[in-house]
């Protein structure tokens, strides 16, 4: 065992009857990861070294030849596992097996807890508990990865990721002991992880009944820190848990159990869902990420730039059209032909928050007006619990659009994927089905009959608008 490193608990309460092979499977699997927490602390050390290589490797080579290829070139290698395979994969791992990609194999996890373990253990700041940091963070970053091209080139993603394990590393060891802060609070991606993980099949719950019978200085041989900050005692929702398995068997009350695939939006929904998860799921993910993607690609964009172009020449100002930045703020490599001039990045800033704002508007509209058929308009709880049932159309929108950097390499290498564009359309065709199946449940919660119909029908105008975005992206432009 490794110098301080604490072993992992253990528990002798009495085990219960576990009906069902699947369930006593799962219950197994988050038992056997809570008896190797050594080995999952290896693993998180193996992705760190990995993380790293593709972090920094290509920032210290030149940038990659006309005639370089994912297989010869570590920079293109790096940016078809980071933008191609890690991040699309990390976001369908949410769906299927809840926050398991955070407890077993961020490297800023990973990091940040490390550092808490040595750190200063202060208390978390209050602003560090704002609500709304999610939000924020993932649009700020977003918006600010399209500013400095953070797909095409090593700097930027060095700047953005690195920037963010640095942060984390920093709060890890200000804030907290044996916790992970940074994870909880301020991760740019926590919020879309913890609202993807609402539809994943399987979590870890506890059983209310076996814990009031196991006295609180029995059942176990020592403490269970929860390293995200998750209260145990009532464990139910998949968002803030981090599936690292360390709780298992605690108090013989808390194991990993399967569940119906989006359960947790239609059953706890209606009690857990705010005005931050709403503003996230429609602006964010189905706003701003949408319009992210769309902008290099949009002949509205270009109209767009011109438009302002032509009124800053007629206007005699042309230092807009003139004025460069360093890279890390407004992309600049002259020797590859690409560089953003000021008006390209005021332009592109106009055009994400304008699209972004329109999406939202269309989407939440409809919803708004099915939520006045379940009650009053100024009650929004409900306009936020059908909110949630946008999440499958919303996280296979994302993943298809960060996919798409990997068909751009492959495309460049040679590789003609022809069966892309049905599988596209099947994606969003079975996770609209999935929205409409949500939506309907949600809705028979709490009306009946023609009522629930017609709010179904209405919602389903906010599904289609939703679909709009990557039509335009991948089959009209």
């Amino acid at each position: 065992m490794p110098d301080g490193a604490a072993p992992p608990p253990t528990f002798f309460a009495g085990r219960r009857r576990r009906p069902g092979f699947w369930a006593t499977r799962l219950a197994q699997a988050g038992e056997w990861l809570r008896r190797h927490q050594r080995a999952v602390r290896r693993l998180q050390w193996g992705v760190v070294g990995v993380y790293a290589v593709l972090l920094i490797g290509p920032n210290l080579i030149p940038l990659p030849g006309r005639a370089a290829h994912v297989w010869n070139d570590l920079t293109l290698f790096a940016q078809f596992i980071f933008w191609g395979i890690w991040w699309p994969g990390v976001l369908l791992s949410m769906l299927v097996f809840g926050r398991l990609w955070c407890g077993l194999l961020c490297p800023e996890g990973a990091l940040s807890e490390a550092a808490s373990r040595r750190g200063r253990g202060r208390a978390i700041p209050r602003w560090m508990r704002w609500p709304g940091w999610p939000f924020a963070a993932f649009v700020m970053t977003t918006i600010y990865g399209q500013f400095v091209s953070v797909y095409q080139y090593p700097g930027p993603a060095l700047v953005i990721l690195g920037g963010s394990t640095l942060a984390a590393i920093v709060v890890g060891y200000l804030y907290g002991r044996n916790h992970r802060v940074w994870c909880r609070y301020l991760c740019p991606v926590n919020g879309v992880f913890g609202l993807l993980a609402k539809l994943a099949p399987m979590h870890y719950g506890a059983d209310m009944a076996a814990w009031a019978r196991v006295a609180a200085d029995q059942g176990r041989t020592t403490e269970v820190t929860c390293a995200p900050l998750v209260a145990l005692r009532g464990l139910d929702s998949a968002s803030p848990c981090h599936m690292c398995g360390r709780c298992a068997g605690f108090r013989d009350a808390i194991e990993l159990r399967p569940r119906a695939p989006g359960s947790e939006v239609v059953r706890l929904g209606g009690q857990t869902a705010t005005p931050w998860d709403s503003l996230l799921t429609i602006t964010g993910l189905m706003g701003v990420a949408p319009a992210a993607f769309l902008w290099s690609a949009s002949p509205w964009f270009i109209a767009l730039k011109m438009w302002l172009a032509t009124l800053l020449v007629n206007a005699g100002i042309l230092w807009p059209l003139q004025t460069r930045l360093p890279w890390w703020l407004l992309t600049d490599y002259p020797g590859r032909n690409d560089v953003m001039t000021l008006l390209d990045g005021a332009t592109l800033l106009i055009f994400i928050l304008t699209a972004a704002a329109v999406l939202t508007l269309t989407i939440a509209a409809p919803l708004l007006a099915a939520a006045r058929l379940l009650g009053p308009a100024r009650d929004l709880r409900r306009f936020h619990h059908l909110a949630l049932a946008l999440l499958p159309l919303a996280a296979c929108g994302v993943i298809l659009g960060l996919s798409a950097q990997t068909v751009s390499l492959l495309h460049a290498d040679g590789l003609r994927l022809l069966w892309v564009p049905e599988a596209r359309a099947t994606a969003l065709a079975f996770s609209a089905a999935w929205s409409l199946l949500l939506l309907w449940q949600i809705l028979g919660r709490y009306v009946s009959g023609v009522r629930r119909a017609a709010a179904t029908i209405i919602g389903l105008a906010g599904i289609l608008a939703g679909l709009a975005p990557w039509l335009l992206l991948f089959w009209v432009w």
